[in-house]
């Protein structure tokens, strides 16, 4: 058996080796496909790649979607709104993620029972059983945690830059551009700043110009953004809109709102550190300074202490 553990390296390897080369080659665009997208312009290329990819893995996974599907069908699942609040839109993405759920599910237990079989260890049900099903769990549930993540990490981009945004829109009102024109000036201003909500504000020019009404435009834009300050500007705007008061003042106290939670936030982090720094400061700093400050003095004391406690 002294050979089992070199030879399952090997094979493990070779194996994550196989599939790395087989993905890349199945994923890579073709000739005539590079050639297209060098054609389309300068910004296409990664966006049309990104959209290849998609629509091969979700044939791919598409058979895999099914079961994890929810029982009312995607059309009214909240996990929809959850894609768009992760900026998500494709078409592919939830067939992505639901296929990924099932592999996920069956791939991470089937892991266990292959290194159970090369390692020769006898498949006991009682003592293996709650592992699998922990590994199974483990894999449904896991695209739900990396969605999640994904959402915060969006939501802070936009709450970060959003009274910057306002700030500009104020700007832009009082320069005497209408509130339409505005929304689509702050969307291609914001884009090197924060891509993300330079594409909301794209979304809702768009919607505008598609003949929608201000007021359903701008709902349609907290139902994807999901934070309360975006909604409680919807709702100042609105309002604003309806009774015919200033835009521009309302933009600027509500600007100023935002500026002032988020300092607070930053203060409130900032008292929270020494408690945060406090765990590994006891747990890994202290150690190593003791060591280092009392490891010689206790050595010492050792070679003189011991020679005359033996006697």
């Amino acid at each position: 058996m002294a050979f089992l553990n070199p030879l399952l390296l090997v094979l493990a390897f070779v194996a994550a080796s196989g599939v790395a080369y087989l993905g890349l080659r199945l994923l890579a665009p073709t000739p005539l496909q590079e050639r297209v997208h060098a054609l389309a312009g300068a910004g296409a290329p990664m966006a049309a790649a990104g959209e290849e990819i998609g629509q091969r893995l979700a044939r791919w996974l598409g058979p895999l979607a099914r079961p994890s599907l929810p029982a009312g069908g995607w059309e009214q699942s909240p996990l929809r709104v959850r894609f768009s609040n992760a900026g998500y839109r494709s078409p592919y993405a939830p067939v992505i993620y639901f296929g990924c759920k099932t592999l996920l599910t069956f791939v991470l237990p089937g892991c266990l029972l292959a290194w159970l079989w090369l390692a020769g260890v006898e498949f006991q049900a009682n003592a293996w059983m709650p592992a699998l099903l922990l590994l199974a769990a483990t894999g449904y549930y896991l695209p739900n945690a990396m969605l999640a993540r994904l959402v915060k990490r969006r939501q802070r981009e936009l709450f970060e830059a959003f009274p910057d945004a306002l700030d500009l829109m104020r700007v832009c009102v009082e320069a005497g551009l209408s509130l339409d024109a505005a929304v689509e000036r702050v969307g291609v201003e914001m884009r090197l700043e924060s891509p993300a909500l330079a594409d909301e504000f794209h979304l809702v020019s768009l919607e505008l110009r598609a003949g929608a009404s201000r007021t359903d435009a701008l709902r349609n834009l907290a139902l994807r953004v999901a934070i309360d300050d975006v909604d409680s500007m919807v709702a100042v705007l609105v309002q604003a809109d309806r009774f015919g008061t200033s835009i521009a003042e309302s933009l600027r106290t509500h600007a100023d709102g935002l500026r002032s939670r988020r300092k607070l936030l930053a203060e409130e982090k900032a008292a929270k550190l020494p408690v945060t720094l406090l765990f590994p400061l006891v747990c890994c700093i202290f150690p190593a300074l003791l060591a280092v400050l009392l490891g010689p003095a206790v050595i010492t004391v050792a070679r003189q202490l011991l020679p005359q406690l033996a006697h």
